[in-house]
């Protein structure tokens, strides 16, 4: 395996968050940023994992080294499991995290909060220009809130309230997100399948 692992994202708070994670493994993760103009994949899957593989296997033909990349979503039951797959861009406008976290609240007005158990879900996948070489899934159950509270997050973490921590996700410290997390869990299964690789 190539020691450089492309990241297959521009989010900034992703990439942070797989790199820490990566840190013991002997492979040096370069994001998308770094790597000039390369055009974006389109998330247009069904489905997390359609996503995941897609974008690995698009950034990887892209720049024609190895290339991890994942999509994540918010399952909430008392919407059916959405935003789901359509997470980013619940708001309406994807990379908004305000008008996402609006939306959901609005989607949530009409249903008790006892109701408002969810999860975040994490499908991670690696790639050559080949092929897709693996798939792994996380997931972390939580419960939403209407109070916001931390900053050390993005997206919909300081809504995803983790009754066991007694804290949002984005009140976690990085090291405790990066043990506990959705993209945590996928990633730690990944690097299990990334060992033998190296």
């Amino acid at each position: 395996m190539p020691r450089t692992l492309v990241i297959g994202t521009r989010n900034r708070g992703k990439v942070r968050e797989i790199a820490a994670i990566l840190a013991p493994l002997a492979v040096d993760p370069v994001p998308l940023d770094a790597l000039g103009d390369v055009p974006p994949v389109l998330e247009t899957g069904e489905t997390l994992e359609a996503n995941a593989r897609a974008k690995a296997l698009g950034y990887a033909r892209a720049t024609g080294r190895w290339a991890l990349a994942d999509d994540s979503g918010l399952e909430v039951d008392a919407l059916g499991g959405a935003p789901g797959v359509r997470s980013a861009r619940f708001g309406g406008e994807e990379g908004s995290d305000a008008r996402n976290n609006a939306a959901l609240l609005r989607a949530l007005a009409d249903h008790p909060p006892e109701t408002w158990t969810a999860r975040f879900r994490c499908v991670m996948a690696l790639a050559t220009p080949d092929r897709v070489l693996a798939v792994t899934q996380g997931t972390c159950e939580g419960v939403i809130t209407d109070r916001p509270a931390g900053t050390n997050g993005f997206g919909y973490d300081p809504h995803f309230y983790l009754p066991a921590l007694g804290r949002t996700m984005a009140q976690l410290p990085a090291e405790e997100k990066n043990r506990i997390s959705h993209r945590a869990r996928a990633l730690s299964a990944m690097k299990d399948r990334l060992v033998p690789l190296l």
